[in-house]
């Protein structure tokens, strides 16, 4: 059975803690992608993140990416898609839109020109620089219980990248974790089937890296090429 990556994640809960890093924030610019979203952006240790997650419909040639609502539609599909938590575009507004990995993958481009979907490498970049994987999600995390829920560990936010739990849309079809999970692909392919991502998580202050089948739908962040 394919598993998520949410529930992959909750095993890191003994991860042992490490020194932190520091980060340079400077969120005064801003990118726009073809449908007119402006982006935010934040300077973290030499990379410019955007600080919010992908809200695009189409890609950067102007090419519509298919929304998908239907569970059987969205389990059967081998090419780009996305979808809003639970079909419901009041979720869009906060966290964006969920991807599958095939957006991802597709050569018309799917972040703002300029900009690119992280590679697992350049995501450890950025938790390496902010303590390592068992500290930096709480650097990453938005304060608060306003979106997370209780306890929000370790949460402050230092990084400036806003990290929300938009949770995700499983390889079923089925949507998860909403408020308990943020996750967001990054374009290196694991397998065949599989691809890297990194994931932030209500009840502990990691950052973890982990794999799963391309069919998952996760939240987007842009890095500046």
């Amino acid at each position: 059975m394919k598993k998520l990556f949410y529930l992959l994640s909750i095993t890191f809960l003994m991860l042992q803690s490490c020194s932190s890093g520091s980060s340079d924030s400077n969120s005064s610019s801003a990118v726009t992608d073809i449908d007119g979203n402006v982006y935010q952006t934040v300077t973290i240790c030499n990379q410019t993140w955007t600080k919010s997650n992908l809200n695009v419909s189409r890609y950067r040639n102007g090419d519509v990416i298919p929304q998908v609502t239907d569970n059987t539609q969205w389990a059967a599909l081998t090419t780009g898609a996305w979808c809003y938590y639970n079909n419901d575009p009041a979720n869009g507004a906060v966290y964006g839109k969920l991807y599958n990995w095939y957006a991802v993958n597709d050569p018309r481009g799917l972040a703002p020109v300029g900009y690119h979907i992280p590679t697992d490498l350049e995501w450890t970049t950025l938790t390496t620089c902010l303590g390592g994987e068992s500290l930096a999600g709480g650097a990453m995390k938005e304060i608060g219980t306003s979106h997370w829920q209780s306890p929000n560990a370790s949460a402050t936010n230092s990084s400036s990248f806003t990290g929300l739990p938009g949770g995700c849309r499983s390889s079923s079809g089925l949507f998860n974790a909403i408020g308990n999970f943020g996750q967001w692909w990054s374009s290196s392919e694991g397998s065949t089937t599989d691809a890297w991502a990194r994931s932030l998580v209500y009840a502990i202050s990691s950052a973890n890296r982990g794999i799963n089948n391309k069919e998952v739908g996760f939240s987007m962040r842009c890095l500046r090429d």
